[in-house]
């Protein structure tokens, strides 16, 4: 009676109002730290100035030599090895999402974006892999400029990974490739996720869609998420059964910021979604 038959994951959120999507994967994510130390105090740029290190100006160097930064195009060979093409029913699956690059921008509040081209932008955000600088740490950071050269410097960095791509694997290229270039820069990584690849098939992947369609009347699409959630792997893999998602959240619902709300309408909807969704459950043959 305890048996696990499957795992349903609410934590996704759609691409738009009206048009229900479910994630046929998950990008996972490798967070890493650069470290680069070349003094023991804050040094006079006057009097040191053009002869000690910048450990900040070399740092900077080690993460261009890493992506470009106006393209997002990571630089790092091999790196795009691993990343599967996405089929002729998956990029039309994309197509019918209901993505908007309108939305898209006011819904995050961004004035431009690296890519204008509605396909291209949706395999960007859900199929492909980044390169992200999140943070730098060193040297003066209060009001006007203090000219002094710092002994140390730090940059926070992830990438998101793609099925396929592992987050060892990962983390072991972009090391080797900085180590080769710049041998006295430290790169630590911190705990990962690793990607996830799901089912668009099936009676799991039919329940979903029958659900959503009783639910909210509307048919759904599989798409991807670009976002990480750990716990999905890991789960799929001690339990040994398949994971399949039923989430409800909109992009306007501010996710994981300080004003995220949920609306009724979804609410409505999601609780007829998920009565249907485990009823069907509950005529499949067990097993």
């Amino acid at each position: 009676m305890k048996r696990t038959d499957a795992i349903v994951v609410s934590d996704t959120v759609w691409v738009t109002r009206g048009k229900p999507s479910s994630p046929a994967g998950l990008r996972g994510m490798q967070p890493f730290v650069l470290t680069l130390r070349t003094a023991t105090t804050d040094l006079h740029s006057g009097i040191t100035g053009g002869v000690v290190r910048n450990p900040l100006a070399e740092l900077m160097q080690v993460v261009c030599a890493c992506v470009e930064a106006r393209s997002g195009r990571v630089l790092i060979p091999g790196f795009y090895d691993d990343v599967e093409p996405l089929t002729p029913a998956e990029e039309q699956a994309f197509r019918e999402s209901g993505f908007s690059l309108e939305t898209f921008k006011r819904d995050h509040q961004v004035a431009s974006l690296r890519e204008t081209d509605h396909l291209e932008v949706m395999r960007r955000l859900w199929a492909m892999p980044t390169f992200e600088v999140h943070g730098v740490v060193g040297g003066y950071s209060g009001p006007g400029v203090k000219a002094a050269i710092p002994p140390r410097a730090e940059v926070k960095l992830s990438c998101r990974l793609v099925p396929n791509m592992t987050c060892q694997k990962t983390f072991d290229r972009i090391r080797a490739f900085i180590m080769d270039r710049f041998p006295d820069v430290e790169v630590h990584a911190e705990p990962g996720l690793e990607p996830f690849k799901g089912r668009t098939s099936g009676p799991l992947a039919d329940a979903v869609r029958a659900a959503y369609r009783f639910g909210f009347g509307s048919e759904a699409v599989f798409t991807r998420e670009g976002g990480s959630i750990g716990a999905v792997p890991t789960m799929e893999r001690i339990l040994g059964k398949p994971v399949v998602f039923l989430g409800l959240s909109l992009p306007e619902h501010g996710y994981h910021a300080p004003n995220e709300f949920f609306d009724w309408e979804q609410a409505e909807g999601g609780i007829a979604a998920f009565a249907h969704f485990f009823a069907q459950l509950a005529q499949q043959p067990a097993g």
